[in-house]
């Protein structure tokens, strides 16, 4: 056990979390502080006794380090005793797991969509031959000091991966978001050319990114895509309602024939970039399929639970883009039956930012429900919308929350597939809806 003792200033975070358990595989003494709130994420936390107390100053002792959650600022009371008290060192959570990615052979996945899912397929294309570590955004995380690699999802919030030293980094894709930090696309791009200079060996990034060409690194490159141009690209596809067939081939060369256990073209382009780095490390062909045939999802991401009427799928969706992609999922998925998209969104500026994209996606589904913003953190200075915003745009869409009246409006489009998207706390809708119709 090592004697440092490490406290977590919003430890049910996702990051948070998976960086807590990470601590304590290292051997040191861990807990935390949150709201008392249940969030999925302390659940793990819990399983291994990790104290988690609510906020209050007096938590913070002599001597100890201090991660601070990136949700909050320095006016916060836990925060500001641990900058007052000379004897605490304090890092805030990107910066402690930088330096835990310099400690190690750590491979990134970063990008505007799909890094939660990609870290998860990377961790199980490593492990399967190698020890991997990993500290994905979804609650997970777990590393000890004897492992080969580390594979770690590297957001780029207010440019937090440029914290990040990996040997190897993913890029799945450059489509604007954070509106509310980022000036601008050329702003957004310049974040990635950063990061790229942290990078040691290998860049993995997708080539058919409308963005790509507008990008400028200094490192060695892979592309990966669809488009023949590309460095590695998938050719003799095959989807059925439950798996994607492919060929992998790298410049020219066929690497292997993979029958893996995802739905969608952009889960195939996710395994493709990670083929991209098993090629990289010599990882045989037939090490790499088996690695990912493990993948059984990531928290969160296209969750699906099947009861009597109906299917119900949890999603982290948060972004038009990401919510097409789940709705065109969910057909492939369930082609004859009904879809019902239910969107909780996060953040006014990003709903006002890309309304028009948020309504086309959304129409995807055959009904549509949408929650109220309910976070302290949606709210932005200067932008005073309502989910009637978004609504407008939308004909027959409804509005619902976690009530018995419109509990009875969601039922009343059944049987069918609820599809549940939102980078918050949607699923205690979903929950309450599977016990309306006894599933």
């Amino acid at each position: 056990m090592n004697n440092e003792q490490l406290f977590f200033i919003g430890i049910k975070g996702t990051g948070m979390a998976s960086l807590a358990k990470i601590a304590i595989n290292l051997g040191y003494d861990v807990a935390g502080s949150d709201i008392e709130r249940h969030f999925f994420t302390e659940d793990s936390l819990r399983e291994l006794n990790v104290p988690i107390l609510p906020f209050d100053a007096q938590n913070i002792k002599d001597s100890m380090t201090v991660i601070v959650g990136n949700a909050f600022g320095d006016d916060h009371e836990e925060v500001v005793a641990a900058h007052a008290n000379p004897s605490v060192t304090v890092y805030r959570y990107h910066d402690y797991l930088g330096k835990l990615t310099k400690e190690h052979r750590t491979i990134t996945v970063s990008g505007s969509h799909g890094k939660t899912t990609t870290t998860t397929l990377l961790k199980d294309m490593l492990d399967y031959s190698k020890n991997t570590g990993y500290l994905i955004g979804d609650g997970r995380g777990e590393l000890h000091n004897h492992d080969d690699y580390f594979a770690v999802e590297a957001c780029e919030f207010r440019r937090h991966f440029l914290a990040y030293h990996p040997k190897v980094a993913i890029m799945t894709n450059f489509e604007i978001d954070h509106v509310d930090y980022f000036k601008s696309v050329e702003d957004y791009l310049s974040a990635y050319e950063e990061f790229a200079a942290n990078v040691e060996e290998l860049l993995i990034v997708w080539g058919d990114d409308p963005h790509f060409n507008d990008l400028t690194f200094n490192n060695k490159v892979w592309t990966y895509g669809f488009d023949e141009k590309n460095d590695f690209v998938a050719r003799n596809v095959e989807r059925t309602t439950t798996h994607s067939l492919f060929d992998a081939y790298f410049r020219g060369e066929f690497i292997g024939h993979f029958d893996l256990p995802i739905v969608g073209d952009h889960m195939i382009l996710n395994a493709l970039a990670v083929i991209a780095v098993g090629v990289h490390e010599g990882i045989d062909a037939g090490d790499m399929e088996r690695g990912l045939q493990n993948f059984k999802g990531a928290k969160r991401r296209f969750v699906i639970e099947e009861g009597a009427e109906n299917i119900y799928i949890d999603d982290y969706a948060h972004h038009p883009t990401e919510i097409r992609v789940t709705l065109e999922a969910a057909r492939v998925r369930y082609p004859d039956k009904k879809i019902v998209a239910i969107f909780k969104p996060h953040r006014v500026g990003r709903v006002y930012y890309f309304v028009d994209e948020f309504a086309n996606s959304l129409k995807l589904a055959d009904e549509v429900a949408l929650c109220p913003f309910t976070s302290i953190d949606d709210m932005e200075e200067g932008i005073d919308i309502d989910i009637t915003y978004l609504q407008d745009r939308i004909p027959g869409s409804l509005i619902v929350d976690l009530n018995d009246q419109d509990l009875d409006k969601l039922q009343a489009m059944g049987p069918a597939v609820y599809v549940f998207m939102s980078s918050k706390d949607i699923y205690d809708l979903k929950d309450a809806l599977k016990i309306r119709f006894n599933d």
